[in-house]
């Protein structure tokens, strides 16, 4: 876990030296987000579980991800069309206002917490599998200036789609392929069982 954590730090430093972002207006991307509401609902806490919840993600974060949807570096057909006639300043207006919002946490499921929590605090060591905490911190508000996403409160069903999507492979927009080579040592029970438990985490 201290390797982990290590790296986490040394990922934010680069990070925060290396990216700025123009400024967001949330009162302008209340407006411009509008498109959104459809799958995220309008206050950024979308109530499918497919699709992640975008109120209190840290803004750099949203940014980043939005480029990325439209640069096809994070390859979603849909997203790219949503993003595609963005300019940087929409992102960025777009990514203040979700971040202003509180997120609603879930309820985890009880029968998976236990196996949940010890894998997002503890890792496995059997299977050098680190621990979440290092990269999301205790409560999982994640760290901001390595664009490390905020977890807590979000949909397990989306949580597990995308641990399954960086063990295949199919996303790699993560630094360092970090996620990937996280993801890639979990099994089917060891994703539900931390999605669980982020889902219920604030």
């Amino acid at each position: 876990m201290k390797k982990i954590f290590v790296t986490c730090l040394a990922m934010a430093a680069l990070v925060a030296t290396g990216s700025v972002n123009a400024a967001g207006n949330k009162d302008a991307g209340q407006t411009k987000s509008a498109a959104c509401a459809g799958c995220h609902a309008a206050d950024g806490n979308s109530t499918i579980s497919a699709n992640p919840k975008l109120a209190g993600q840290h803004a750099d974060y949203l940014v980043k991800q939005m480029k990325e949807f439209k640069s096809k570096k994070r390859d979603n057909a849909i997203m790219f069309g949503m993003v595609a006639a963005l300019s940087d300043q929409d992102m960025a207006d777009i990514a203040a206002y979700y971040s202003s919002k509180t997120v609603k946490t879930g309820d985890a499921d009880k029968a998976l917490y236990k196996k949940g929590e010890t894998i997002y605090r503890a890792g496995n060591a059997s299977k050098g599998l680190s621990a979440c905490v290092g990269c999301h911190a205790p409560n999982g508000a994640g760290i901001a200036a390595a664009k490390f996403p905020s977890l807590a409160g979000q949909h397990s069903d989306y949580v597990v789609a995308q641990l399954k999507a960086f063990s295949a492979g199919k996303r790699a927009n993560d630094a360092g392929k970090m996620m990937q080579n996280i993801a890639g040592k979990m099994n089917d029970a060891d994703m539900k069982a931390v999605a669980a438990y982020i889902q219920g985490l604030h």
